[in-house]
């Protein structure tokens, strides 16, 4: 397991090593130790799963309020996508800028959101699967979001044509009117 620090402060890319013989392969996705020497959440309370069935759907900007931010740990396990995250933080040193992790399951990646960022992401397969940790309970009343397509973020979603999205999704409000998440 590779740790590979990214922008936003406190994202990591955590390169899996999946060891493999005739049988197929055997693969380490969590190690609490290696977590905890690069100071990384080692805690979790929940996981999810999501299927995106068609090619160029959008799941996000989501995110919640303190005292229920939360880090996720994302995995593509089926197919691919483009993982994106936004910078909420107040006071954060990238407050307002983006990141992105091409998440496949054919790579064995996976990536960290830290509290405090929007998460989203995009199929580039059809029938792709994520699954994810987050180290904090999902309260409906603490969730926001961001829209996808503000322009003053100015994403690079890997698109042809218009996505797949929800009217949730699609109606967050844009990046200046969301008040920074102060942790």
């Amino acid at each position: 397991m590779k740790i590979k620090r990214l922008k936003i402060p406190g994202s990591v890319e955590v390169e899996l090593q999946a060891r493999g013989d005739e049988r197929g392969y055997f693969m380490r996705t969590y190690d609490e130790a290696i977590f905890a020497e690069h100071g990384l959440p080692t805690r979790w309370v929940q996981m999810n799963e999501s299927l995106s069935a068609n090619v160029g759907t959008i799941r996000g900007l989501h995110f919640q309020r303190p005292p229920h931010t939360e880090a996720k740990l994302v995995r593509c396990i089926q197919g691919a996508l483009l993982d994106v995250f936004v910078d909420l933080r107040q006071g954060s040193p990238t407050y307002g800028q983006w990141d992105s992790v091409e998440l496949r399951a054919d790579r064995h990646n996976a990536v960290l959101v830290p509290r405090g960022c929007a998460h989203g992401f995009c199929s580039l397969e059809p029938n792709s699967t994520v699954n994810y940790m987050v180290d904090n309970f999902y309260t409906p009343a603490a969730e926001e979001g961001v829209r996808w397509n503000d322009p003053a973020l100015a994403i690079r979603w890997p698109l042809i044509g218009e996505p797949t999205i929800s009217a949730k999704d699609a109606a967050w409000p844009l990046f200046k009117d969301v008040a920074p998440v102060a942790l």
